[in-house]
């Protein structure tokens, strides 16, 4: 017979399972009709709507895969609690929280596309039209990679326990703003990565799988920092070689 821990835990990978199957569901069912999105006539408001949706499903399925071990762990925590007699607030107020951060982004770059659309530098694939802003974005990614604060966000994103441990907040408030922290972390490693839609086409789900899965690998295997320069040199050299060509 299972035990009350082992449900806990089937019922918790269950429920992050279940978002992430709709949001690639939605994504899969709505990227062949990204071309409403630049219609004719269409107001700013309404592009800005559409595409915010958009992104924030988008976000939701690319960043929850490599935000699961800090939500499993901060589960285990409310679960160990629990059992010496005190109760944490619900792992889905932590990722509430996880998930605003990118929520505000997603707000960001809906607003960012509208404009671009507006201005005839993207396709209705949300891909660039043009070869300079391809080229800036790509080395501007690159870049970034190399940077210091890529590392210090990386680092929390890679060390639950030491996150929780220097960040530790407490009561339904402290799980939410631990995870805008968890989040913040998060975005600063990766808020330029995301840019790279603009240049691949953010509904071409190749590449959108292709970032999830480096994402994945730069927060959670071993050898990050190496991964995340070779990357780096690679997007800089994309870059060069757009421009150049």
């Amino acid at each position: 017979m299972m035990s009350v821990a082992a449900r806990e835990r089937v019922v918790t990978g269950t429920g992050l399972a279940l978002v992430l199957a709709l949001a690639w569901g939605y994504l899969w069912s709505s990227a062949e009709s990204m071309e409403l999105m630049t219609m004719p006539g269409m107001d700013l408001p309404s592009a800005v709507a559409l595409a915010f949706i958009m992104w924030t499903v988008m976000m939701a399925g690319m960043m929850l895969p490599s935000a699961a071990p800090a939500i499993v762990f901060y589960d285990t925590m409310v679960r160990k609690n629990r059992e010496r007699g005190s109760v944490l607030a619900p792992v889905w107020i932590f990722v509430a929280g996880y998930l605003a951060v990118w929520t505000g982004f997603s707000l960001v770059v809906a607003i960012v596309q509208a404009l671009l659309q507006e201005r005839m530098l993207l396709t209705p694939m949300i891909e660039s039209a043009s070869a300079p802003l391809s080229a800036g974005v790509l080395v501007a990614a690159g870049l970034y990679q190399w940077l210091p604060v890529k590392n210090v966000c990386l680092r929390a994103c890679r060390h639950p326990f030491e996150f929780f441990a220097t960040r530790w907040r407490a009561g339904a408030s402290g799980a939410f703003r631990m995870g805008l922290a968890h989040g913040s972390y998060c975005l600063g490693c990766c808020w330029v990565l995301m840019l790279v839609l603009f240049v691949t086409g953010a509904m071409d789900l190749l590449w959108v799988a292709i970032l999830t899965a480096f994402v994945f690998v730069e927060k959670l295997l071993p050898a990050a920092a190496y991964t995340s320069r070779i990357a780096g040199l690679a997007l800089i050299g994309w870059g060069v070689w757009l421009l150049a060509s």
